[in-house]
């Protein structure tokens, strides 16, 4: 499909519409994975099941943060003692031996992802170190054609480090950035001057990386549609290949670090929906194609070539060029995708390091996926990638009639085409302009594992 970005902004649809919902970063979603599995079905059939000529993904989790960022939702430890990487990068490199032997088999790896946490809080020796381990175990590029990428925290990120993380094979980075408001950094913990950001910028152009991703958050203390536009003007000009504008979910029951953050000063719901379609409007109007949900890309990039080939695929790092690789993950709470099984890790760092000690794995809990689980996932993904979907293709693939296999999803599909979410030609299901940022929503309606007509729980609002 060619690409197009056009968003048509339905307040009326979006109040209807914009319940909470999974990010379908898979499916089944994590909720549905089971702790009563056990771990050597989960691993038999994930080996049964991969395609052993396809390559590989890796994924290493670094847990670790120097620094408490208040907004922050991800499995992370806070401390200032670097002492404690190394015994978990030894527990990594246990955990990485047993992955070797369970899904190596020689398989070029085509991607490579580290994130956390905090990558960047290991030492330089210790990145030269791991990047060393994952090659001695894993069959890694040396042409610079994968896709190898790192998070950054330009707090956390020396001229020297970047040397070293291109020197061992990294060429894509994803700059943590959020907001360059200093009240707004303030008040979230994480001061972070432009002139940090920008000499690590200047610095990953001067060695070669060729794709360079800006992460900003929308809804964060203190901001308002005149200061995001400012952060969106500034960092416009700095001219990343990617960004991406997540939307801040304030839940300090379930993240203890968000009770720092003082909910009066939080932007109203209306201004935040107001942020959130100035930026839109404005990265559009600035040339970036809209990929889906938070993320924008250049024309010219990766992400916007592959979506616009059709070849865009989903899964735990989000958007990704890689729909034929099996994801080998490490480390504490990280999750694989293996054939048809999905499965995640221990997601305490003591209970991570005592099960890899006792038997050279953490798997804690995980799915095998069914025949109806594979077929939905389709679906799932070709909306969410694409935007659209041919029933025919899904049909000729599967073996199935479209229409006789999702009856029961067919009311539905009716009244998101007659609230203009949705059109329907033939065997064709678009996604209309109004549609796009409800997309979440729509692929709810192909979740077998949501209960109908009624709001979830445990997930992010839509919006």
């Amino acid at each position: 499909m060619k690409n197009d970005s056009r968003i048509v902004w339905d307040m009326e649809l979006i109040n209807r519409y914009d319940l909470s919902g999974p990010r379908y970063t898979s499916y089944p979603t994590a909720v549905q994975f089971d702790p009563a599995l056990s771990a050597s079905e989960l691993v038999h059939q994930g080996q049964n099941s991969a395609d052993k000529q396809a390559p590989l993904s890796l994924y290493v989790h670094i847990p670790f943060c120097a620094h408490v960022c208040y907004y922050c939702a991800c499995n992370k430890v806070i401390t200032r003692n670097r002492d404690r990487a190394q015994p978990y990068l030894e527990t990594v490199y246990r955990e990485m031996e047993q992955l070797s032997q369970w899904y190596s088999d020689d398989r070029i790896v085509d991607q490579l992802h580290w994130g956390g946490g905090t990558p960047t809080f290991i030492s330089d020796s210790q990145m030269y170190e791991l990047m060393q381990a994952l090659r001695r175990q894993f069959n890694l590029r040396n042409d610079d054609q994968g896709d190898y990428s790192i998070e950054i925290d330009p707090r956390e990120a020396s001229p020297e480090t970047l040397d070293v993380l291109r020197q061992t094979g990294f060429n894509r980075i994803s700059l943590g950035v959020q907001d360059l408001d200093p009240q707004v950094q303030q008040a979230v913990n994480r001061v972070q001057p432009l002139e940090q950001t920008q000499a690590v910028l200047d610095k990953a152009r001067q060695l070669g990386f060729s794709s360079i991703n800006m992460d900003l958050i929308y809804g964060l203390p203190h901001q308002s549609l005149e200061s995001f536009d400012k952060t969106l003007d500034v960092v416009i000009g700095m001219n990343p290949d990617r960004l991406s504008v997540f939307n801040y979910a304030h839940l300090p029951d379930r993240f203890r670090s968000q009770k720092h953050i003082n909910p009066e000063q939080l932007p109203s719901p209306e201004t935040k929906l107001a942020i959130l379609q100035h930026s839109i409007n404005k990265l559009l109007d600035a040339g970036y194609v809209y990929i889906g949900m938070d993320h924008f890309a250049k024309p010219d990039d990766s992400l916007a070539l592959a979506q616009a080939a059709g070849q865009l695929h989903r899964n735990f790092q989000g958007y990704t060029t890689h729909a034929e690789c099996d994801l080998v993950a490490m480390g504490v709470s990280a999750i694989s995708q293996i054939g048809r099984v999905y499965y995640q890790n221990e997601h305490d760092l003591a209970a991570y390091t005592q099960a890899v000690t006792q038997q050279k794995h953490a798997i804690r809990r995980g799915v095998c996926l069914t025949d109806d689980d594979i077929i939905r996932g389709a679906v799932i993904n070709q909306l969410i990638c694409h935007f659209e979907l041919d029933t025919t293709t899904i049909e000729q693939r599967f073996g199935i009639l479209f229409n006789d296999y999702f009856n029961q999803e067919q009311s539905e599909l009716t009244q998101f085409e007659a609230d203009g979410l949705i059109q329907r030609h033939g065997s064709r299901i678009e996604v209309t302009p109004a549609g796009r940022l409800l997309i979440r929503r729509i692929c709810m309606a192909f979740d077998a594992y949501i209960p109908k007509q009624q709001p979830t729980r445990g997930y992010s609002r839509i919006i």
